[in-house]
């Protein structure tokens, strides 16, 4: 069990290991939005706004749904928003030590 979970956590993990793909999860955990939504918004290109969704589709991080001739993408888990907020605020930290480090740095 305990292989079968650190796999899975690993898989995940590796979903997410593309700003691209956080890009667009953070653009979903504001609401449900198809590819030409995701693409104006992050100003890239539809191909590879598209492999992107593809890849944390096949990790089943987020799912399309059908609405007529688009498919509406939305988070998997209402979890992740939660997991963006720890990364930021892990962030958040390392930039806090960051700046304490170059304070003292510059004391001396």
């Amino acid at each position: 069990m305990n292989l079968e979970l650190q796999q899975f956590k690993a898989d995940f993990f590796k979903a997410l290991a593309h700003p691209l793909r956080i890009r667009i999860l953070e653009l979903l955990s504001e609401g449900d939005k198809n590819v030409n939504e995701l693409q104006s918004l992050i100003g890239s290109e539809g191909s590879a706004v598209s492999q992107q969704l593809t890849i944390l589709r096949s990790k089943n991080v987020v799912y399309g749904t059908k609405d007529g001739n688009k498919v509406m993408y939305s988070l998997r888990d209402p979890m992740i928003v939660e997991l963006l907020s720890v990364a930021r605020q892990i962030f958040n930290n390392h930039l806090v030590d960051t700046i304490s480090m170059l304070d003292k740095f510059n004391e001396d």
